[in-house]
């Protein structure tokens, strides 16, 4: 019997169990014991990708996880921490002779054992093993194989932001310039673009699209998320899904309106004017720092015009925020909602209109609602500034 589980599969690690630093720009609390409580306990999330394992101090804190009996390790793979099936993931930046990225990618283990093995082969190709996101001397397809070898999961990361993707920085056109398609398993979109803008791209067709938080923080878990049909939250029951077997499937992919994101549309760097994605100098200010927006790289990239429509090949991409993106919500009626209706995804999913009402002012509870239903009115962002609801 298959069930639908939530899933968010691109968390940093801020802190070791050490409190050295992993992801440097990630928030001090982002440990991997709080990030197991928060997508457990006050998120719902029941699959989740944290991206930093490679780090041998991350490994040791999940060893002691185990030994001390607060979390397992299942026979299908992955970590099981209460509610929550932890996947050890591994974000890895491609850039050198035969790539001239930066790219970054995710790779996905199913034990504890692979990802260590995996570790001891990136100390010969990487500086620095204990920091997230880290050079990787080799090329593209070697660490795929490497990844393969090891019973994993390869997932280009962001694929369309202007910086350190894949399509983004505008030196490949294609994926086949760097990597093996055979050794592809999914293509992560990134907060900036959708399904539907994905697809104008012919070669992207075979894939499954996953919408990740790509969190730096507790609260940004969950930002981004899909929905997906497993028999039980597991390492091979993702596996299955990624590639559409024995009826395991993303069945709904939960993103922000592509508008929201801070890389959609080109911009001036300086002075945050849109411009037009041929645009050299600005003509506000004169400067010549131009972002281009993920919407405007799409429209150079894409092959197909009408004979390929994502709405009916792709699962429904629902446009949705955070609770903490809507106006007039702040953290004391977020806390309210919890201990009402006990997860995030509970009050977005499931909470009804007038039960939320008894709990908190009723233009709050018709804002879930409205957000439920994709009704926001969003000012578009751009440049490294993100959109807002208005």
């Amino acid at each position: 019997m298959l069930s639908t589980y939530f899933a968010d599969m691109h968390i940093h690690i801020g802190r070791d169990i050490y409190n050295q630093p992993v992801k440097i720009t990630a928030s001090k609390n982002l440990t991997i014991q709080a990030i197991l409580e928060e997508s457990s306990r006050n998120k719902g999330i029941h699959l989740i990708g944290v991206i930093d394992c490679q780090s041998p101090a991350v490994q040791q804190e999940i060893t002691q996880l185990i030994e001390t009996n607060k979390a397992m390790e299942l026979e299908d793979g992955g970590i099981r921490f209460e509610s929550v099936t932890l996947i050890l993931g591994s974000e890895i930046e491609i850039y050198d002779e035969h790539c001239h990225g930066p790219i970054h990618v995710l790779c996905y283990l199913p034990t504890l054992a692979q990802m260590q093995a995996f570790s001891e082969w990136l100390c010969k190709r990487m500086k620095n093993i204990t920091l997230s996101s880290q050079r990787y001397y080799g090329s593209g397809i070697e660490l795929q194989r490497k990844v393969k070898e090891l019973g994993g999961v390869f997932i280009p990361a962001h694929v369309f932001t202007p910086f350190k993707s894949l399509y983004g920085k505008g030196v490949y056109n294609t994926l086949k310039e760097v990597f093996d398609p055979r050794f592809i398993d999914g293509i992560e979109l990134g907060l900036s673009s959708d399904s539907q803008m994905a697809d104008q791209i012919q070669e992207l067709h075979d894939f499954t699209y996953l919408s990740n938080s790509d969190s730096h923080s507790l609260s940004k878990i969950a930002r981004e998320y899909q929905e997906i049909s497993m028999k039980f939250p597991s390492f091979r029951e993702f596996y299955l899904a990624l590639h559409r077997l024995k009826g395991r499937q993303v069945t709904r992919n939960y993103g922000m309106n592509p508008r929201l994101g801070k890389y959609h549309t080109t911009v001036c760097s300086t002075c945050f004017n849109k411009v037009t994605s041929k645009s050299t100098t600005c003509p506000f200010c004169g400067d010549t720092k131009i972002i281009k927006g993920v919407v405007n790289r799409i429209d150079e990239l894409k092959d197909i015009k009408n004979s390929y429509d994502s709405r009916k090949n792709r699962p429904p991409y629902v446009y949705q925020v955070p609770l903490e993106y809507l106006p007039k919500l702040g953290k004391k009626t977020y806390e309210k909602l919890l201990r009402n209706f006990g997860t995030e995804m509970n009050v977005i999913h499931h909470a009804p209109l007038e039960e939320l009402k008894k709990v908190i002012p009723e233009q709050v509870a018709s804002s879930i609602v409205e957000m439920r239903n994709g009704k926001q009115r969003i000012e578009t962002g751009g440049g490294g500034r993100y959109g807002f609801i208005k």
